[in-house]
């Protein structure tokens, strides 16, 4: 018996992907009917659990809060298949009948689901209904503080798939996750496709297993509050997006960025949806506290409670706290808390004006959060899209908090766990991932058109011009006259040139009359052999003329 751990999970690995490959074999003959039963089937009973399996990841995992974990659940379970419903996957997808082109949905067959350990059970609910909606089994490796909720979910969506007609083993999770047992997932010959949600180090892991994947990255989200906002609206959506399951969301809101005409406004305002601001000291040892000698996140301050942190950072503040601001000078290692930090945490940055919050939105994101999301207050449209236009965020978000509008919960984005931001961070995609990226598409294309009818340049390589095209070739060029022309210009250069021979080729009416002889030591028909050089290369006849 295998008493190693990592030997266990690599075993595990590939017995329950040959058993997910088997069962998509099956699956991927379903009809688009029998899929959309199965999705609706499994959503069903998530929502059923969505409160009991929230407070079991609070439970296991120390991470957020019961509350706004069973939102991230019912974003899940209740408007991501929602929004999936009537989209096509299988089968037949569209016919362009002016292009002659049908369009088939090919399922990509098994899916590598890696999981976070800050949403155990929402993203459990996400990759696999997206997966099973896109004609796919699915493989889940949960994160080992959170092996006990992610494989409950996962174990109440399969029972429920199964009973609506789904192959069995059409979903796994593994037991014995390790690190070695979740790069063998990704590793194997029959994974499909790679849906990874963690650290940095996972992503990057996934994107180097030669296998396709879709990933993210951190996120360091600016939010510019304009002089134009509608302060009493965007200072508690501020607050709502920083405290919701206490910040472990990674498009969760990390430094506030304002003119400082607005601080003492925004101050008040922040007060009064209990935000605590930390004085310089406190600032100081929050910084300490929540980063790494490293510039890692401390994981033991991710998603806890303000009033936790505070006391981890040895001071106290009101049992009633939303969220702990901290007012910094600027961006970069110097000023710690102008990173990601996954917890109720915000920094707060003031400057001179709409052009210096631009620059610093922009420091952010290169800062930490390249690719993710960034929000802007306004009232003033064009800079809106002026901000929206600078960042570079794959999602700009308007008058929303952030968890939620990146999420899709307030915006028309599409609902999703795994936010792409696009090849500036290193990822595939720039979307909301779907069950869409889970399929690959056939294309059926009739022939509309004769070789020969595809091009405006001939096809018979004999025909093909060789060199300068006609258009740009000189006709009938008379040598004499471009000799004249280059004696004339030496002549104005103050070089010397042979009078012409009696008897030499002549003029012609066209050309001006010939420069006056000059007597030197320079060889007789300088002109003329170097005329004579340059039509030879162009494929001319220097007698005759060039042609």
């Amino acid at each position: 018996m295998l008493a190693d751990k990592d030997l266990l999970s690599i075993q595990e690995v590939r017995s329950k992907v040959d058993k997910a490959y088997q069962a998509s074999l099956k699956y991927r003959s379903y009809t688009q009917q029998q899929v959309d039963a199965i999705v609706e089937a499994a959503a069903a009973a998530a929502r059923a659990n969505a409160r009991r399996l929230a407070e079991m990841a609070v439970e296991e995992t120390g991470y957020g809060n019961a509350q706004d974990k069973y939102i991230k659940n019912l974003l899940n379970c209740d408007w991501l298949p929602r929004r999936m419903r009537g989209v096509k996957t299988m089968g037949l997808l569209r016919e362009l009948p002016e292009e002659k082109i049908v369009e088939f949905g090919v399922p990509v067959g098994v899916v590598a689901a890696i999981l976070p350990t800050t949403n155990p059970t929402s993203t459990a609910f996400y990759k696999i209904l997206i997966s099973l909606k896109a004609g796919n089994a699915i493989v889940i490796s949960p994160h080992p503080r959170a092996h006990k909720c992610s494989c409950a979910a996962a174990g109440i969506l399969y029972q429920a798939a199964v009973e609506a007609g789904a192959p069995e083993d059409i979903i796994q999770c593994i037991d014995t996750a390790t690190l070695e047992g979740t790069t063998a997932l990704m590793r194997h010959e029959r994974t499909g496709v790679i849906l990874a949600t963690g650290g940095p180090g996972m992503v990057k892991a996934a994107y180097s297993s030669g296998k396709p994947a879709f990933g993210g990255g951190p996120g360091n989200v600016p939010v510019l509050v304009d002089t134009s906002a509608d302060l009493e609206d965007a200072i508690p959506k501020i607050v709502a997006g920083k405290s919701f399951d206490y910040g472990t969301v990674c498009s969760s809101e990390q430094a506030l960025v304002a003119e400082r005409s607005l601080r003492d406004r925004i101050l008040a305002l922040l007060k009064a949806k209990k935000a605590y601001i930390a004085t310089d000291a406190q600032k100081e040892a929050l910084g300490k506290l929540l980063v790494m000698p490293n510039f890692s996140i401390n994981p033991q301050c991710v998603g806890q409670a303000p009033t936790k942190l505070a006391r981890m950072a040895g001071f106290e503040v009101p049992p009633d706290t939303s969220i702990i601001c901290a007012e910094v000078e600027g961006v970069g290692k110097q000023h710690p808390l102008s990173m990601e930090k996954l917890s109720p945490v915000l920094a707060l940055i003031w400057l001179a004006d709409f052009a210096a919050a631009l620059d610093t939105c922009y420091a952010l994101l290169k800062f930490g959060g390249l690719g993710h999301t960034a929000v802007i207050y306004s009232r003033d449209d064009a800079r809106t899209r002026e901000y929206g236009s600078r960042m570079p965020a794959m999602r700009v978000l308007v008058n929303t908090p952030a968890p939620q509008g990146s999420t899709g919960i307030t915006t028309n984005l599409l609902p999703g766990m795994t936010l792409g931001c696009g090849a500036i961070a290193g990822n595939i995609t720039s979307d909301n991932v779907g069950p869409l990226h889970l399929i690959n598409v056939k294309r059926l294309a009739y022939v509309i058109r004769k070789p020969e009818e595809a091009f405006e340049m001939p096809m018979d390589i004999n025909l093909a011009p060789n060199g300068p095209s006609a258009a740009d070739a000189p006709i009938g060029i008379d040598r004499s006259a471009v000799v004249a022309a280059v004696e004339r210009y030496l002549a104005s250069r103050g070089a010397a040139v042979a009078a012409p021979a009696a008897g030499g080729p002549s003029c012609n009416a066209s050309c001006a009359p010939p420069a006056p002889a000059v007597t030197s030591s320079v060889a007789p028909n300088v002109a003329s052999s170097v005329v004579d050089r340059f039509l030879a290369r162009r494929g001319g006849d220097s007698s005759s003329g060039y042609t």
